[in-house]
C-alpha cells in the first residue's frame, strides 16, 4: 500500500508542478497578447442593426463598436457605459479590464501548482515519517 501511495503523491508532484508551470508560462503568453486595454466612457446608440457605443481613444479618434447580446444586456437601458478599448486597434472594446480567458489560465495554473506544491510537501512529510 505504501508503494502505491508514493507512486500517486508522485505523480500528483510532477503534474502538479510540471503541468502548472506550463499554464503559467501559456498565461504569462495570453497577457502578452492580449494587449493594453484603457478605459473609457461611451455613448450607447440605437442604429439600425441594433445597438453601438461609440468612444473617443487616447489620440482623440472616434471609435465604433456594436454590441454583443451579452454586452447589450449586462449595459441593459443605460445611454452610457464604462468601456475597455485595446490601443492600437480601432473598434474593439469590451467591459472588462481583464480578459475572462487570461484570468481563467492563470486561476487553473494557480491551482495546479497549488496542488503540486502539497504533493511535494506530503512527499517529503512521508519520507520523514517513516524514518
Amino acid at each position: 500500500m505504501s508503494n502505491a501511495l508514493d507512486a500517486v503523491i508522485e505523480i500528483f508532484t510532477w503534474v502538479g508542478l510540471g503541468g502548472g508551470t506550463l499554464l503559467a508560462l501559456l498565461a504569462v503568453v495570453l497577457l502578452l497578447a492580449d494587449g493594453t486595454w484603457l478605459p473609457a466612457r461611451a455613448v450607447v446608440e440605437e442604429v439600425d442593426g441594433g445597438r453601438v457605443v461609440r468612444w473617443f481613444d487616447d489620440h482623440g479618434g472616434v471609435n465604433e463598436a456594436p454590441l454583443s447580446a451579452h454586452d447589450d444586456a449586462k449595459i441593459g437601458s443605460a445611454d452610457m457605459a464604462d468601456i475597455f478599448y485595446r490601443r492600437g486597434s480601432a473598434h474593439r472594446m469590451r467591459l472588462t479590464r481583464a480578459s475572462p480567458v487570461v484570468r481563467f489560465v492563470s486561476l487553473l495554473a494557480a491551482g495546479i501548482l497549488g496542488l503540486g506544491l502539497v504533493a511535494f510537501v506530503l512527499s517529503i512529510v512521508v519520507l520523514f515519517a517513516r524514518g
